[in-house]
């Protein structure tokens, strides 16, 4: 009996709490809000970039030799009212070195040559007037114009052996190499006397894979950046492909010219050129992080009234960051950005600012 009586109160009491569970409200998870962060939704561009690296080279760059012996003087830059030194501006023709050699310059005698072709000259002008008297024939007056030539010749070789004792930009640069040599010190022909470098135009060479051949072309601009210039992009053009792939590593050459009128990128530094394939303008563009998946699907969440609906998507154009959509949102729609990984569709959300 006390068996019995025992298992109808366990009965009865289990009983009781089921009820009990059963009685409590349904969904009362639904009513919490999920917080989250949204924007709303603007037009923008957006670019199909293929990336590849190389190692940026100036446009002009040569290192000037002494094509004579003679004792070293490192010129003033006018610019700075103070000798020559790594890093200076040059232009084009300017003076940076000049070898003296008395005894060569005597053996030149620049001043005598200068002389004979002066005194040549007067006496071709006195046969002209001559010959136009019918003073002298026609064979007299064209020997003074031979003496006159060859005097002429003997000034100009005069002045390009003068030449070869001067040191010259060969075009407007930046000096990236300056030896040290003794001032009035001897220097012996063929040794190096500055390096010079224009790099406010450069170029680098490129290897592209064999599938971008298909998009890469000619003039195509391109957006240059080095690690170093975090916040500084420079522009760029393909300006040389190659029709050929190699056999060996699946690629094809290419050139780029690259703008650098400020001097940023610097000769020899590796730089990353993102070559710009297509472009979209005028188009609804979202962060890439906030698409979800599922199977062949793509979804975002966009709020409504404090509500997640859940928005099917396709896209288009993609960057490193960026995706382009073409269907499932529109402008000023308040896209999730955050808070998104555990939303349903319809389910209350809290907007935070």
């Amino acid at each position: 009996m006390k068996y019995a009586n025992s298992l109808f109160a366990s009965l009865f009491l289990s009983a009781f709490v089921f009820t009990g569970c059963n009685d409590q409200p349904q969904g009362g998870q639904n009513d919490i809000s999920t917080p989250v962060s949204v924007t709303e939704l603007k037009k923008g561009s957006i670019s199909k970039l293929i990336n590849t690296t190389g190692t940026a080279q100036p446009t002009y760059g040569v290192e000037l030799t002494a094509q004579m012996s003679g004792n070293y003087s490192l010129q003033q830059n006018p610019r700075t009212g103070k000798a020559f030194k790594l890093g200076d501006k040059v232009s084009k023709n300017q003076l940076i070195i000049r070898l003296n050699d008395k005894e060569y310059e005597n053996g030149i005698a620049i001043d005598a040559k200068e002389l004979s072709l002066e005194i040549a000259e007067q006496e071709q002008n006195k046969q002209k007037a001559l010959y136009e008297k019918g003073g002298v024939t026609l064979s007299e007056m064209r020997n003074t114009e031979v003496k006159v030539t060859n005097a002429r010749y003997d000034v100009e070789n005069a002045k390009l052996n003068l030449d070869k004792m001067e040191i010259r930009a060969p075009f407007d640069g930046v000096i990236v190499n300056l030896p040290h040599y003794t001032t009035d010190v001897k220097v012996e022909q063929g040794k190096v006397m500055v390096g010079l470098m224009e790099y406010a135009k450069m170029y680098m060479d490129i290897n592209l894979p064999e599938s971008a051949i298909s998009y890469v072309k000619e003039n195509q601009s391109v957006y240059i950046t080095h690690y170093t210039l975090p916040e500084d992009t420079l522009t760029g053009t393909i300006s040389e492909l190659s029709p050929a792939i190699s056999t060996e590593t699946r690629t094809f050459k290419g050139k780029i010219l690259i703008q650098n009128n400020e001097l940023k990128i610097r000769p020899g530094m590796f730089v990353k050129a993102d070559i710009i394939v297509d472009k979209a303008d005028s188009s609804i563009i979202i962060p890439k992080n906030v698409i979800q998946s599922n199977r062949r699907r793509k979804y975002v969440y966009i709020v409504e009234k404090n509500t997640a609906i859940l928005r099917d998507i396709q896209t288009g154009l993609e960057d490193e960051n960026n995706v382009e959509v073409l269907e499932g949102l529109k402008e000023n729609d308040n896209l999730v950005i955050r808070g998104f990984e555990t939303l349903r569709e319809n389910s209350k959300v809290k907007v935070q600012r």
